[in-house]
């Protein structure tokens, strides 16, 4: 497996980014409309994990209540479009401001909390918001049966109840996203978020501003996952309080846990292994919170750095003598 990585990460990035983009072009050509579905649930999902692995990944926070942020940017979506009749695609900004602001607002107070206390805080949050959305807040979220009758994106004139377009604009939204986070990644902002996950004293004392740094982090991450959640809206056109169950939250947790911590290859394979395997084997999919658990006993006990880990993460998981280093063309 470390033979297979290393091999990897010598290739030069440019070659295979543009390859995996062209193959995402053409993969869903030659398929039916139920396998672009499973692709266009894949990438929300890779989405989904980018985003929550700015938190968890990078910063080294935990977040369990990731699915609340998710379904609040579906909800502005829907009652933006549903009450105030404003295209799907013109409510992206507001969702992401939403998903944003009640990251900002949930996380300020309780930064200064640690470990398993934050990871509570963030569990409550995420039950909070389901339950709020249950009881019909002010009327007008659906209470249980959530709300439908949400318009899909219109653009070019293009027929939108086709599965291919709405796979075609979550490819545009992933490859942006991946871009965000390559750049923010290798950026200052990036490298505090690094040092506060490794040692949060150490790297106030060098004079990083870790409250301002973590908040970042919630803060931005909470965002995107508002934007996939108005995506979702826009191509089911039905949503309910379930898109921020905790067990969403878990799925996508284990996304980033499973893996690898800190990496953006490693999103991919944790999708693969959550989502899109249970997609397309159905009988595995009623097995799901089974294979669930066992997958995370198996990897904490082999491979608790995930399956392809960022370096550092290696580094620290295994130690310096565990790990060989050649000169890498890539970072990932």
């Amino acid at each position: 497996m470390e033979n297979l990585l290393t091999r990897l990460r010598q290739v030069n990035p440019l070659r295979w980014q543009l390859g995996l983009i062209a193959l995402a072009v053409l993969l869903p050509l030659p398929l039916g409309n139920y396998y672009r579905s499973v692709l266009w649930r894949t990438g929300l999902y890779i989405m989904l994990g980018l985003s929550l692995n700015i938190i968890v990944g990078y910063a080294g926070l935990f977040q369990l209540g990731h699915a609340a942020f998710y379904a609040l940017g579906a909800y502005t979506a829907a009652l933006l479009n549903l009450y105030l009749d404003v295209p799907l695609l013109l409510t992206l900004p507001a969702s992401i401001i939403v998903a944003a602001l009640f990251g900002y607002l949930i996380t300020r107070p309780i930064l200064h909390l640690q470990g398993d206390y934050l990871c509570i805080v963030t569990i409550a949050f995420g039950e909070v918001v389901r339950l709020v959305l249950v009881n019909n807040l002010f009327g007008i979220t659906g209470g249980a049966n959530g709300l439908s009758g949400i318009d899909r994106p219109a653009l070019f004139g293009l027929d939108w109840r086709q599965p291919i377009y709405h796979y075609y604009l979550m490819l545009i939204f992933l490859v942006i996203t991946i871009f965000i986070v390559q750049r923010l990644e290798h950026s200052r902002l990036g490298r505090a978020w690094m040092y506060v996950r490794e040692d949060e004293v150490a790297a106030e004392a060098m004079g990083v501003d870790t409250t301002r740094v973590k908040l970042l982090a919630f803060v931005l991450g909470s965002g995107w996952a508002g934007l996939v959640g108005a995506l979702y809206a826009g191509k089911i056109t039905v949503i309910s309080p379930d898109m921020s169950k905790f067990m969403e939250s878990v799925i996508m947790f284990c996304i980033v846990v499973l893996g690898g911590t800190g990496s953006i290859p490693g999103i991919f394979v944790g999708t693969l292994g959550m989502i899109t395997l249970p997609e397309l084997f159905r009988p595995l999919k009623a097995w799901r919170d089974a294979w669930l658990g066992f997958a995370m006993v198996t990897m904490m006990i082999l491979r608790p750095e995930g399956l392809w880990p960022s370096r550092r993460v290696r580094l620290e998981m295994r130690g310096a003598k565990e790990v060989s280093l050649p000169t890498p063309a890539m970072d990932d």
